[in-house]
């Protein structure tokens, strides 16, 4: 993105999240079109070229009306892109130690995608709240592994959706021991309605997402934010559902299969004891820009 000739943003807001610094992210000189049904957000935190006001569906069809102009490529530009993207490619950005006896968060999703045993191929949609966790599942998991993935969802979401809107879709939530609680009495709701939904928590019992950036810059945390939890498992069965906690690596496809196999059956609560100093890679510090990143193999 921030190499391109042309940038084509449909319905974005450039936040910090985004784009970094934003004048960092002006530094390269590109054409950007920026297509809003809301004027006031185009060109609010980034001058745009070309601004188009409008609702996202009718002029996305309008634009597929355009013909496509012929032209000539430049092979030597072209060649000297190809070569700039296999170096990023042969960069592992997202490297981590998969052989400790603690459970990575990575890993979890390693088990359940196209690596090892395809165990959680069969799910149509993947919800996550806001955390360490989001991120982990965003970058770990198999781009083709879920046909729809919505990220900050939350699970009120993945409930209200799986009951009304597509009753026989398999569906999971990713949450940590944080976020889970915010809106753990939904537990209720699927009992209620038998929501079969799969809860996936990655649990570092440490507000990780907190304190990452400060371990990152390796800044010693002058207090360790432990937190207080329940007993997930005994909590989950206490609203009438299949209970799990997973300790160990070799422990976790076993958990996943075991979840796959009650798809269509119960809600099933899985408690992952995660790396507690685990951090997320790729990571842009705060007031830094995009090509600016921290990688994994960089520390």
């Amino acid at each position: 993105m921030q190499h391109c000739d042309v940038l084509l943003a449909v319905g974005a807001r450039f936040d910090d999240r985004v784009i970094g610094n934003p004048a960092h992210f002006a530094r390269e000189q590109r054409r950007i079109i920026h297509i809003d049904v809301d004027p006031s957000s185009i060109s609010k935190r980034v001058k745009v070229d070309v601004p188009i006001v409008g609702d996202v569906k009718n002029v996305l069809d309008d634009c597929c009306l355009v013909e496509t102009v012929q032209g000539k490529n430049d092979a030597a530009a072209l060649n000297a892109w190809w070569t700039q993207i296999e170096l990023w490619r042969s960069k592992d950005c997202l490297k981590y130690n998969r052989n400790g006896s603690i459970i990575k968060p990575q890993y979890v999703w390693k088990n359940s995608g196209s690596d090892q045993g395809r165990c959680l191929r069969h799910l149509d949609v993947v919800s996550t709240r806001c955390g360490r966790h989001s991120i982990t599942s965003s970058t770990s998991a198999p781009l083709d592994q879920f046909r729809r993935s919505r990220h900050h969802g939350g699970r009120p979401a993945v409930c209200d959706g799986r009951a009304t809107r597509v009753p026989r879709c398999a569906v999971a939530c990713i949450t940590g021991e944080s976020s889970i609680q915010m809106c753990i009495q939904e537990l209720s709701t699927c009992k209620q309605y038998r929501i079969p939904v799969k809860v996936i928590t990655l649990n570092t019992a440490t507000w990780a997402w907190c304190g990452s950036g400060r371990i990152l810059l390796r800044q010693p945390l002058r207090r360790v934010l432990h937190e207080s939890l329940p007993d997930f498992v005994k909590l989950a069965e206490a609203y009438g559902h299949v209970g799990m906690r997973i300790d160990k690596p070799e422990d976790v496809e076993a958990a996943l299969k075991e979840a796959s196999r009650r798809a269509e059956e119960r809600l099933v609560f899985m408690d992952f004891q995660t790396d507690q100093t685990e951090n997320v890679f790729p990571m842009v510090e705060g007031g830094k820009g995009l090509s600016e990143m921290i990688l994994a193999e960089e520390l």
